[in-house]
């Protein structure tokens, strides 16, 4: 058991089932008085309820978990499922960029659970103001704990809304008090205060966090300065009031460079890549290898009447009524939404040099490969790998890390044969499944209760990341030259990460052939070639983790990407024909409704809503 969700059952009734029309209504239900949880001992269960609300949130309401807000609404995933009709009224609509408005479902609960996130924090960071470090010794700790969550909690908010009440524990009193903080302060010209005061927060986090944790799962120093150097990252690609960047800070990403070199230098020590890229996406790395900054922790079987603190997240994604027991019982049950797209698939075909198919590789896809002459599935060809279209090319090796089509392995097991039968609906949303987030069938990871759930954790900021950070900052500073040690330190490991991707008579998966970047030998390493690499390289190491809207979003690319590739789908799928990406609206969510009405005034809605 994972001891940080070690929670008593007092504790749960106490902090942890409570109910609110809103979060403004910060007064919990089925909570004693506050004077009786007043002793030092009692900080603890503040903290823990804290961590604990960030994981028990389902799909459609999870700030942390990406896969439908930074996946879906970008040219990674298709949404899945059992047809356009299912969910259309959220996820469906969310991905085509129509009909999204301010009732849109699933965006409310987003809002509503984030801000109950804070203000547990708040709660326990005031609570440990009234007592010295004597008293509380992990006081620091605690605090910084406290405010890196808080603070993480807004980076995601403001990623999803731009602009959303910064409500610290100074902010106390009656609901009014709550009700009267605006989303956007007055005399504000910008979005930039608001980065600012989350910037603040995770450095006085910084400030008080150790750099090694008791438990694996609390927040240690290091994911502090992580995303110290990712909100400046933020920062510097500054917007204009439609959300389009129109300059970069350099200066900015200057200041962030020496936060990601704290990191680096530890490198070999506390942090690391992985040898294996595999190792990030199995159960049993879980708290487990220097790749991994900070994961949120998740468990089965922990004693709570749930049946665990599982990851609620994940439960509309995995297979459908696949594979099959001895007794004919479906191992994976619900919901088959997520797919890989079309486009995504291709994008890790590689030259004959091992580089990326820049200009060609979205040519043709693997629906022209499994189809009869009448347009119907060939299931034959489909389950038996689809082999014309995976041989016609090389591939890095992250696509089996990534994704899986029936007639190839399943999670690194060579005896258990993804099939056909696993996908709802494949006319629609054809075969390709992500599998990051997926386990093996047999982990005794698994819970049903009408949706599908595992026990995986989430890996949140991972060593990659970092690289990948210092390598953006590097090429827009004109120092490319800095950049590409870094980014072929990335590909390297990709190159090396093969020995789990073979077939059950030890030959590889598919025809795997990715090199580094190699200046006058097989590329011309300019600003502009170092820059697309970079772009690229972030879209294969973090496919369907939900990075890639929000990249595209920091970047200023959104709608010209987008309506791109919107373009391209809508050739291979009718459904995408209503697909349109509005620039000056898309790029953040609309408030809900009922956050307007509780707020009384008090906020201003996003443009185009």
């Amino acid at each position: 058991m994972k001891r940080i969700y070690s929670l008593s059952i007092a504790l749960l009734s106490l902090l942890g089932v409570c109910s609110c029309d809103s979060y403004l209504n910060v007064n919990p239900k089925q909570v004693l008085d506050e004077n009786i949880l007043s002793k030092p001992s009692d900080i603890e269960g503040f903290v823990t309820a804290a961590y604990a609300r960030m994981c028990e949130i389902g799909s459609f309401e999870s700030v942390y978990m990406y896969w439908w807000s930074g996946s879906m609404r970008s040219d990674d995933v298709y949404k899945g499922g059992g047809g356009v009709a299912d969910a259309i009224g959220s996820f469906g609509n969310m991905s085509l960029f129509t009909n999204v408005t301010s009732d849109t479902g699933g965006l409310d609960g987003t809002w509503y659970v984030s801000y109950q996130v804070i203000q547990r924090c708040n709660t326990a960071i005031q609570r440990m103001a009234n007592f010295t470090e004597e008293e509380l010794p992990e006081k620091n700790s605690y605090m910084g704990e406290m405010l890196f969550i808080r603070s993480f909690t807004l980076y995601r908010l403001k990623k999803l809304w731009k602009y959303v009440p910064y409500i610290d524990e100074n902010v106390t009193g009656t609901s009014e008090a709550f009700e009267a903080v605006p989303n956007r302060e007055s005399g504000q010209d910008n979005d930039l205060y608001l980065w600012q005061r989350i910037l603040d927060d995770f450095k006085k986090a910084e400030s008080l966090l150790p750099l090694d944790q008791r438990d694996k799962g609390r927040v240690s120093r290091n994911a502090a300065t992580a995303m110290i150097a990712r909100t400046m990252l933020n920062m510097a690609y500054e917007q204009d009031n439609r959300h389009q960047v129109v300059g970069i800070n350099k200066q900015m990403l200057e200041e962030a460079l020496p936060y990601i070199d704290k990191i680096i230098a530890q490198e070999g020590d506390r942090v690391g890549l992985e040898p294996d890229f595999a190792n990030n996406f199995l159960l049993q790395y879980d708290n487990a290898t220097k790749e991994s900054i900070w994961e949120l922790q998740f468990s089965i079987n922990d004693g709570l009447s749930s049946g665990g603190r599982i990851n609620r997240a994940e439960g509309l994604n995995h297979p459908y009524m696949w594979p099959k027991d001895e007794n004919g019982n479906a191992k994976f049950q619900c919901c088959d939404f997520n797919h890989a797209s079309y486009t995504l698939t291709n994008a890790f075909k590689t030259d004959q040099n091992g580089l990326p198919r820049f200009e060609d590789y979205n040519d043709d896809d693997y629906g022209q490969y499994i189809k009869n002459p009448d347009g119907s599935y060939n299931l034959d060809v489909v389950n038996s790998g689809a082999k014309d279209y995976f041989d016609k090319y090389t591939w890095d090796p992250r696509f089996s890390h990534t994704i899986v089509a029936p007639g190839q392995p399943w999670k690194y097991n060579p005896d258990l044969i993804f099939h056909s039968s696993a996908s709802r609906d494949p006319i629609t949303y054809s075969f390709l499944k992500p599998i990051k987030d997926m386990p093996d069938p047999d982990c005794g990871c698994l819970m049903y209760d009408g949706w599908q759930f595992n026990s995986m954790n989430k890996k949140m900021i991972r060593y990659d990341d970092v690289l990948l950070w210092k390598a953006e900052i590097l090429i827009q500073l004109d120092r490319e030259m800095e950049a590409l040690p870094l980014i072929n330190q990335i590909r390297s490991r990709a190159a090396n990460s093969r020995i789990r991707l073979i077939k059950a008579d030890n030959q590889p998966t598919m025809d795997y052939h990715v090199a580094t970047y190699q200046p006058g030998v097989n590329c011309t390493w300019t600003r502009d070639y170092a820059w697309q690499a970079l772009v690229w390289e972030n879209r294969l190491e973090f496919a369907c983790e939900g990075h890639r809207f929000f990249d595209l979003q920091r970047w200023g690319t959104l709608a010209e990407t987008m309506n791109e590739y919107f373009a391209i789908e809508r050739t291979r799928f009718p459904w995408f024909n209503s697909a349109r990406f509005t620039a000056g609206r898309d790029e953040y969510f609309p408030i809900s409704q009922p956050q307007m009405e509780y707020a009384k005034g008090n906020y201003t809605q996003n443009p185009g809503y």
